[in-house]
């Protein structure tokens, strides 16, 4: 009877981190991936490197909520096209500031994690 109480007491301790992790670390995966590829094709493809943009990511997600980071990096990726629809993006002061949330996290991973 005592080995169940400390099972059930072990699963109940054990269940709020987790669901904790699940709300602060709401990016998938293959995003996390894509940066971290991104960002060491950048600054260098070493162990170190590797470390240092994990934590970027991680420092990135603990500050902008996945939506924010997705409308962030779509509105940079059509700031890089060109023609006409490439203005609208790059002169609008709501997507100014969704890029600029975005930067905000990066320079404060940066501090942290570079």
């Amino acid at each position: 009877m005592k080995l169940r109480l400390i099972a059930l007491g072990t699963a109940l301790v054990a269940a709020p981190p987790s669901a904790h992790a699940q709300a602060v670390n709401d990016y998938p995966t293959n995003a996390r991936a894509e940066y971290v590829f991104a960002c060491m094709a950048t600054n260098g493809q070493t162990r170190d490197m590797l470390d240092r943009c994990s934590c970027a990511i991680d420092q990135i997600a603990e500050v902008l909520p996945y939506d924010d980071y997705v409308q962030a990096e779509t509105v940079l990726r059509m700031q890089q096209t060109t023609g006409e629809r490439s203005g609208m993006f790059k002169s609008m002061a709501q997507l100014t500031e969704i890029v600029a949330g975005l930067k905000r996290a990066e320079a404060e991973a940066e501090i942290l994690c570079f």
